[in-house]
Order: C-alpha cells, then structure tokens, then sequence
C-alpha cells in the first residue's frame, strides 16, 4: 500500500527562535496529514458526525524527532494505515523532506460519541478506512 502523501511548508510561525520547527507544530503538521487522508477516501467527518454521531480523537501518539525541520523547508507527510478494529485506528506517519525522513509517528485513534464514549464504527466507514489494506 502506497502511503498517502501531503506536501507542506514551513513558515516562520511554525519556528523557534533558533528558526527550526517548534517540536509541537509536528503534531499539527500530522494532524493535517490525516484529514487530508480521510478526505482522499471520500469520508467527510463533518457528514460522519452529523450522521452516525461518530468523531475521531487521537489517543495515543508515540514521536521520534529525528532531524530539524527548518523555515522555508518543503516537507511531505506520508500517513499509512498500520491497523483497525472496531473502534480504533492505528496509523504510521512520517515526515521528510527531500526524501530524508525527519519524524516519525504511531498515532492511535477512536471512534467516539459525541459525548466522548467509545463508538463502534459503522461497517461501511470500517471499510472505506481499510480498503487499500485488502
């Protein structure tokens, strides 16, 4: 399975004094990369919330800053699909520029209520998520 990919730039508001990323804009540039994978599988979670009462929340995040991220830097966020169950989505996210690989990530997700417990996901949704994975 070919990861999805979202290119991006650095901009000066993405760093530290030192002009490098600040280590938590990672975490955003990442966040933007998985909306964007969800979106290329046709999944709108504005119409998955308002439908099936269902929204995603990271729940764990495992980081490794491997090289700095610098201003003005064109990076591209690959998100793969590393498994899925019935609530809960675990995805591999990297981050590189020029094919150097600067982050990595294992992000966990569920599927919750709008209320913040635990959902099911609906099948159909369950399906469109690991569809490159069968």
């Amino acid at each position: 399975m070919t990861p999805h990919q979202f290119r991006c730039r650095v901009y000066y508001e993405d760093t530290d004094l030192a002009g490098i990323v600040y280590y938590a804009n990672y975490l955003k540039f990442i966040e933007r990369g998985r909306s964007e994978w969800i979106a290329s599988l046709g999944i709108d979670q504005m119409v998955l919330r308002a439908e099936a009462g269902v929204v995603f929340a990271v729940r764990r995040v495992e980081a490794d800053y491997l090289r700095p991220a610098r201003f003005g830097d064109d990076l591209v966020v690959e998100t793969s699909l590393h498994s899925i169950g019935g609530a809960r989505l675990v995805l591999e996210q990297v981050i590189t520029r020029g094919g150097e690989r600067l982050f990595g990530a294992v992000v966990t997700l569920v599927a919750l209520t709008e209320d913040g417990h635990a959902a099911r996901m609906p099948a159909d949704l369950r399906a469109r998520l690991a569809g490159p994975l069968h």
